[in-house]
């Protein structure tokens, strides 16, 4: 139960709802427990009705009012009843939302080695199927735990005071349920939790075979797929037979120990009859009444004990994602201004996950409004500088600042709303290309969306579809080619208008003639904006203000298109061969 304290502070926020719907278990309850004394107390009218002790019509009516009575305790139970799942039932309901909306936000935090060393049908499966899990704790499991437990208090003393020797033998097998429910859980909890993390491995392998699907086709692995599918569902088969053969056992035995104490009732009753030591056939009937309403807690509580081991090993693996802590940390919590100069000292970088250093004491200036490019080989570091101007990183060492002030000290939110990121691998929404471009300008008109396109070149395509911006994309934005979901990126970062502009080898998979006018549109677009251009292509970066050259995570040239192009060295090499390139 440690692992589910976390719940707490959800059952505090809604402690007025949950003492309500205990307060109408109780009542519930009570009116159940009224309808086996007045069977007792019909068949007792029968039986002096028998031996001539009353006459008739007042037999009749007092059938006929104990009938009523019955009726009417078992009506208003199951209002109760329903008024009860209304209540807890919808506070489990509320506990999901806040608990699924805590996960997300979280998720959010952290930073993008979480993401690198966590399966996305992982993080998935941890925020819906074991958010499931805890939901049945925090709902059923508390209505029928009270229900049990109001039940077992009222009923078991009244029982002990009307009949206590057949109370005391029809009340025997339940210890030993209990026993043998306790030993059962330790084994529910273990299987649960290899059910749990099974299902975590299916999610990943779902997904990403789902999102790979184009890969799979054109490499023809669909009947290696196939097989790696039946292997996975073979396993889980297992699993999941191996903790429905523990689960079997307890409705078996529930409903052995319930018909060993109807016998216990009927033998003790019936001999305590015979020698007259109770009064009435109907104090039997009464006691088999509830015995079999003690049926359901009984069972109950075996399924309530599955509940409470699933939830929490799901709340555990809940717990390990909660715990981790953010290595990103908003350190100033007022809003910042953001101007755009930016100014690297002796800045180094290792990512965590690999431990391979991307930068090495790199130092340079980029003033406000002016157009860096950074150019290099692959692995040289030029993406991994964007990603510290994000802050989506921190460096490992040197300092990073923004218009005089270390990054560290601004405010994250402000910061990020100040930059407009276009990566390499363009990430777009299953939604209309019209939202995927408003993504960071949730208000903008048509006329906007329509502008940044043009400057984007691709309203031409979007146009050319049926439902121009209205379309659909696919997930990740499949329906569109690589040069145009590319495309679609610079037009959502333009219309954001940011003070700082990420633009990370984004132009790759279009063609140079569209590349010229994009670069063109952007060089207005641009203006008095900071703007950062990763390329591989001396063309995207000749008309900026300052070229960086990085190789193996260090500044190895830096300058002017003119300055760079006047010595010999990476750049002036790269030129000449894409220029060559283009003339061939």
């Amino acid at each position: 139960m440690k692992e589910l304290r976390h719940l707490n502070k959800y059952f505090k926020k809604y402690w007025v709802k949950l003492l309500i719907g205990i307060l109408i278990t109780i009542v519930a309850r009570i009116f159940q427990l009224v309808m086996p004394s007045f069977v007792k107390k019909s068949i007792e009218v029968v039986e002096n009705y028998s031996r001539q002790e009353i006459a008739e019509p007042l037999a009749k009516d007092l059938l006929l009012e104990y009938i009523l009575i019955i009726i009417g305790a078992a009506l208003l139970s199951g209002f109760f009843t329903f008024l009860m799942r209304q209540t807890i039932i919808n506070v489990s309901r509320y506990i999901e939302f806040d608990l699924k909306n805590e996960i997300f936000d979280h998720y959010q935090l952290l930073n993008l080695n979480f993401y690198k060393r966590n399966r996305t049908g992982d993080l998935m499966n941890r925020i819906s199927e074991d958010v499931g899990q805890v939901r049945l704790y925090a709902g059923p499991a508390i209505m029928y735990g009270m229900q049990t437990l109001t039940l077992f208090v009222c009923l078991i003393p009244l029982m002990f005071i009307k009949a206590p020797t057949i109370a005391f033998y029809s009340l025997l097998p339940l210890p030993i349920l209990s026993v043998l429910i306790y030993q059962i859980s330790k084994i529910i909890h273990r299987r649960s939790t290899k059910v749990q993390e099974y299902l975590s491995t299916l999610s990943t392998f779902a997904q990403e075979s789902f999102s790979g699907v184009s890969v799979i086709k054109a490499y023809g692995l669909e009947p290696q797929t196939n097989k790696d599918v039946k292997l996975l569902a073979n396993e889980g088969k297992v699993k999941s037979m191996d903790l429905a053969k523990v689960n079997a056992w307890f409705f078996p035995l529930m409903i052995l120990l319930i018909g060993i104490s109807n016998i216990f009732v009927i033998y003790i009753g019936g001999k305590q009859y015979i020698n007259g030591e109770i009064e009435s056939v109907g104090t039997i009937a009464e006691f088999i009444l509830y015995v079999n309403m003690l049926t359901w807690p009984v069972a109950i509580v075996g399924w309530l004990t599955s509940i409470v081991q699933r939830a929490e090993a799901s709340q555990r693996r809940i717990n390990e994602f909660l715990k981790e802590e953010p290595a990103i940390k908003n350190n100033c919590l007022e809003a910042t201004p953001i101007g755009g100069s930016i100014e690297f000292k002796n800045v180094s970088f290792t990512y965590e996950d690999t431990n391979i250093t991307a930068l090495n004491d790199i130092s340079f200036t980029i003033q406000e409004g002016q157009t860096v490019a950074i150019l290099g080989k692959t692995g040289a570091g030029k993406s991994t500088i964007l990603d510290l101007v994000a802050r989506l990183y921190d460096t490992t060492s040197g300092e990073i600042s923004i218009d005089g002030t270390p990054i560290r000290d601004l405010n994250l939110n402000s910061l990020r709303s100040a930059v407009g990121a276009v990566p390499q691998d363009a990430f777009l929404f299953s939604d209309t290309i019209e939202n995927n471009i408003k993504f960071g300008k949730e208000d903008a008109t048509r006329e906007e969306i329509e502008e940044v396109a043009k400057k984007a070149v691709v309203h031409n395509n979007i146009m050319g579809f049926s439902k121009q911006y209205r379309t659909i994309l696919g997930e990740r934005g499949i329906t569109l080619s690589g040069g145009q979901k590319q495309r679609v990126s610079i037009a959502r970062a333009l219309l954001k208008d940011p003070q700082i502009f990420l633009f990370d080898d984004c132009l790759s998979a279009v063609d140079t003639e569209t590349e010229e006018e994009i670069l063109n549109n952007l060089k207005k677009a641009v203006r008095r904006k900071t703007t950062l251009i990763v390329s591989h292509r001396v063309s995207s970066a000749k008309n900026a203000d300052k070229i960086i050259v990085l190789e193996d995570g260090k500044i190895l040239q830096q300058g002017t298109h003119t300055e760079l192009i006047s010595e010999n060295g990476y750049y002036k090499e790269l030129y000449f061969k894409q220029l060559s390139t283009k003339e061939n």
